[in-house]
């Protein structure tokens, strides 16, 4: 079986990682538009790398949770596709082969002056240079509101041939992938939702399953691996 799986804040929420909370405009006491945008880099870089420090920090200090371990076991039995809005690195340790960061990842680092990459490490200065330009432009490379998601050139294959989709622990608020189940159901892909509550987007899906993703995710995952 073909599967695509899209994993938000909440499969992190229960490793002690915050979620983001778009409701009073705030995240970790912050404007969002001041530590998640091109613009709030510009006009605070230290502000920005400080709180990506602290994320960093607190990314590494977590563990994965149940919801994690469940969906490396899944990869074994069948082609998964996982695909992940968060920017921590707990699928990995939870011992997932291949996870597409579709918002970019904490452990990386980005030249804005000639867009090199290259490891992040554990805290970022405003002052750091990049090892290609030598310009002291680098940032998180971490998508911010108003650029492009990345690896969307193999995203949106992988739900066009899938068999099952599946949005776990997502807000479905964030475009594109609150997209994601609309038009992977447009073409007859079986959809799922795991999540605490009902998410905006909860219309596009065929069925839902509603709890703590470290719960249900493992459940739903031996029933599937029950079907090989």
């Amino acid at each position: 079986m073909r599967i695509v799986v899209l994993t938000g804040a909440g499969i992190s929420a229960e490793s002690g990682l915050a979620t983001f909370r778009a409701s009073d405009g705030l995240w970790e006491d912050h404007r969002i538009e001041d530590v998640a945008s091109p613009e709030g880099f510009a006009a605070d870089p230290a502000l920005v790398h400080d709180f990506y420090n602290m994320r960093r920090t607190r990314a590494a200090q977590a563990q994965p949770n149940d919801a994690h371990r469940a969906l490396a076991r899944l990869a074994q039995v069948h082609d998964l596709t996982l695909v992940t809005q968060n920017v921590d690195d707990l699928h990995e340790r939870g011992g997932s082969p291949q996870v597409i960061h579709m918002h970019g990842a904490l452990s990386g680092a980005l030249c804005a002056a000639c867009d090199a990459r290259w490891p992040a490490p554990q805290l970022m200065y405003p002052g750091d240079a990049c090892p290609v330009c030598a310009a002291k432009a680098t940032r998180p490379d971490i998508v911010w509101f108003g650029e492009m998601p990345y690896h969307l050139d193999r995203i949106w294959p992988a739900l066009e041939q899938a068999d099952l989709f599946a949005a776990i622990g997502t807000s479905g608020q964030v475009y594109p992938a609150a997209g994601f189940a609309q038009h992977a159901s447009r073409l007859g892909v079986e959809c799922i939702e795991l999540n605490l509550d009902s998410s905006a987007n909860a219309r596009d899906f065929d069925h839902r399953i509603t709890g703590p993703a470290s719960v249900t995710v493992p459940a739903w995952v031996q029933g599937l691996v029950a079907q090989t």
